[in-house]
């Protein structure tokens, strides 16, 4: 398709379906979707992917979903997320993605908030927990299934087949496309539910608007790499605004091919079949790359392991000084990006322009790894409130300890308190039916982040800390440690807790035990009641271990706490530990306790 106008229509697409149409218009019949099936890679053409999201909108419509409705959709990231995602919009309403990791409870708590008339669900085993969260949702009418699935109604719930709708309501997309172009770029296309620090998921509402201005920003940014004809590789969750912007809409908005990975366990496999050009991360990608390469590094030893160790050093110093190697170190760095660096970018397929990491910090040694290892990585910096994507790092001037600088069309100030300030279309209209929170985040036309940072004379973001509390741990998701620590403090074996993982794969725990506890526990045993004994006592730990896997028991995953050290050294006010207000002091605990907090996870 050769070199693309950098006048891409970004300030006059009106909306996303309209995107959409446009750009499959121009794929045709070229593949556009691709997921595995049988073994193989099966692809969805441009043409019909079009009318299969025209099919959808006019069956929704024919299902009385009118504009403005919210339709809910829960399915693992492949074809017909992508479709049903822009049939909904097409059809003038509203989107409104959910984890497939939720429970019935989370799906209840969604459908219930927003007011869905609908539900898309994929597979059998999603189909029951949601049509079991349906009954209690005043709302909830009916459930597509695009599996097959038993029964056609549950308790009044009717149960629709996605290929029957389909078929039935099947043609050519100019009807829809036409209709699509009528709908206002600031209209809401969806809402996308993230953790507030009091654990309640809160709905952000992203105009078509807002996510096309990201998706203009992304754009300009990578303009340099050369963009024509390219592959992505989506496999975090679309229910992820990252994912939906970057992983979906983005590449839309370029004509590009999609790859749905098979799953986590596959990425590394997927990615050497599918050769992505650009690919959407979370620093947890890094972080499981950089250990297997290592360990592989490791068991191969002699002569392999000292070539690797000299390409980092030298990509390194490359890194922190682009002319300070001299003409030996440059000659041996060249042969060293044959002999090293090609077999690592051949792990990601061999043609990558570009990683984007996003969702959560990077840590900086390890974004300097692979870039010394000769993979770009551009570290961005957002937030669903921002569709969500504020800033990144050009790919000629990347600078890892930063964020970059904002995108085309986004504005940022530092408050006076530090905190880091947005506006521009990007900006979400609010939170659903939250007026409150909706006031107190948008204040005099700025998106007030909750991050600290500053901004250097380049313009460069750097995010120094973090005014919230909420944990973002290495994968992109956010978790209150509030919600957490109050189920745990409230067993009878703890007396106070402080959940950590900020950056990390999961979560660990610092637990005081209760004194009555440890009382009953060692009268019990004949042994002295001392807690600063017992921290260390196996036995001990594992009665503890019990309270902490009750409270799990009742946790999503990425809630879980995976691992916990005991301590008798409660928080006080007395100790500094604690405020006046009783509110623990986090950044103290951690000074007196990180080190033991981070051995948790095997450093």
């Amino acid at each position: 398709m050769g070199e693309r106008d950098p006048a891409m229509p970004y300030d006059t697409w009106p909306n996303l379906a309209t995107m959409f149409f446009d750009q499959t218009a121009k794929l045709g019949d070229k593949p556009f979707l691709w997921s595995k099936q049988a073994g193989a890679w099966q692809p969805v053409s441009g043409d019909q992917a079009a009318a299969r999201a025209a099919a959808l909108a006019r069956a929704l419509a024919a299902l009385g979903i009118s504009p403005g409705d919210r339709v809910m959709l829960v399915a693992e990231n492949r074809p017909e997320w992508a479709i049903a995602d822009l049939g909904i919009m097409a059809a003038g309403a509203v989107s409104v993605p959910a984890y497939v990791t939720n429970r019935v409870a989370d799906h209840n708590y969604v459908m219930t908030d927003s007011g869905a008339r609908a539900a898309i669900v994929s597979t059998a085993a999603l189909a029951e927990r949601v049509i079991e969260a349906a009954r209690e949702a005043p709302a909830l009418e009916f459930v597509i299934a695009i599996d097959e699935i038993d029964g056609s109604a549950e308790d009044g719930i009717a149960v629709e087949r996605w290929d029957d709708l389909l078929a039935r309501h099947a043609g050519p997309a100019d009807d829809i496309s036409r209709a699509a172009r009528d709908i206002p770029r600031a209209d809401t296309a969806c809402i996308i539910y993230t953790s507030g620090t009091g654990g309640a998921p809160k709905g952000v509402i992203l105009s078509h608007g807002a996510i096309i201005s990201n998706c203009k920003g992304a754009y300009t940014l990578l303009l340099e790499l050369g963009l024509a004809d390219e592959v992505f590789l989506s496999f975090l969750p679309l229910s992820h605004s990252y994912e939906h912007t970057a992983g979906l809409m983005f590449p839309i908005s370029l004509a590009a091919q999609i790859y749905y990975a098979e799953g986590i366990d596959r990425l590394a496999a997927n990615m050497v079949e599918t050769r992505p050009t650009i690919m959407t991360a979370v620093p947890r990608l890094y972080e499981n790359m950089h250990a297997r390469i290592l360990r592989g590094v490791q068991q191969a030893g002699g002569a392999r392991a000292r070539l690797f160790a000299k390409a980092v050093e030298l990509g390194t110093r490359r890194y922190h000084d682009p002319g300070g190697l001299g003409p030996t170190a440059r000659l041996v760095d060249a042969v060293l990006d044959r002999l090293v660096r090609d077999k690592v970018r051949a792990r990601f397929g061999g043609r990558l322009k570009a990683l984007v990491s996003g969702g959560a910090p990077l840590n900086y040694d390890i974004g300097v790894f692979f870039t010394a290892l000769g993979l770009k990585i551009l570290q961005g910096y957002g937030q669903t409130e921002a569709a969500p994507v504020i800033s990144c790092n050009p790919p000629s001037r990347v600078r890892i300890e930063t964020v970059g600088p904002p995108v085309v069309d986004v504005e940022v100030r530092i408050a006076d308190d530090g905190e880091i300030l947005v506006r521009g279309e990007l900006m979400m209209e609010g939170y659903w039916g939250n007026a409150a929170a909706t006031a107190e985040t948008i204040r005099d036309g700025w998106l007030h982040t909750g991050d600290i940072g500053e901004i250097d004379a380049d313009g460069y973001i750097r995010i120094t800390d973090r005014k919230k509390d909420i944990i973002v741990n290495s994968g992109g998701d956010n978790v209150s440690p509030q919600r957490i620590e109050g189920f745990l403090t409230v067993q009878p074996e703890i007396s106070q807790a402080m959940v950590f993982g900020d950056r990390r794969p999961h979560l660990v725990a610092l637990i005081v035990p209760d004194d009555e506890f440890v009382g009953d526990w060692a009268k019990a045993r004949g042994v002295p009641a001392d807690a600063a004994a017992l921290v260390d006592d196996a036995e001990f730990h594992t009665a503890i271990d019990a309270a902490v896997e009750r409270v799990n028991g009742d946790l999503s995953v990425i809630e879980k706490v995976r691992r916990f050290v005991l301590t008798a050294d409660g928080f006080t006010i007395e100790n500094g530990l604690m405020t006046p207000s009783m509110k623990i002091r986090r950044h103290l605990i951690v000074e007196r306790d990180g080190a033991a907090l981070e051995a948790l996870y095997g450093h």
